[in-house]
């Protein structure tokens, strides 16, 4: 099955929203589920370096990322919000997380058999 997965929020706000829908992504992964996110507003900070997790947070949701990106899992940030969101706005974005726009996420979204949003 095809999941795509849209995460909206800043990683780390004071609740477990993102991580918990990135537990989801490897959890379907595991279960043999072609997983594919897209990252949009807030949420883009998430695929870059200088995002770290608070001293009070015991999760990387960077890290987790990238460990599902090694897993095959193909992430997109939404190329306009990449200048407009986040706290970490002129860091760049690591390898494999990839530019997008609004047509190529319209194309996922026709394409998936669900669709999930954080």
């Amino acid at each position: 099955m095809k999941i795509l997965i849209i995460f909206n929020r800043a990683p780390y706000d004071n609740t477990d929203v993102t991580w918990n829908g990135l537990r989801l992504a490897d959890t379907l992964v595991k279960n043999g589920n072609e997983v594919r996110i897209f990252l949009m507003n807030d949420s883009v900070d998430m695929a870059r370096d200088a995002c770290k997790p608070p001293e009070n947070y015991d999760q990387d949701l960077s890290k987790l990322l990238k460990d599902l990106i090694s897993k095959g899992v193909a992430v997109k940030v939404c190329g306009t919000c990449m200048a407009r969101c986040g706290i970490y706005k002129n860091h760049p974005y690591f390898e494999g997380a990839n530019k997008s726009t609004m047509g190529e996420l319209a194309t996922w979204l026709v394409d998936s058999d669900k669709v999930l949003t954080f």
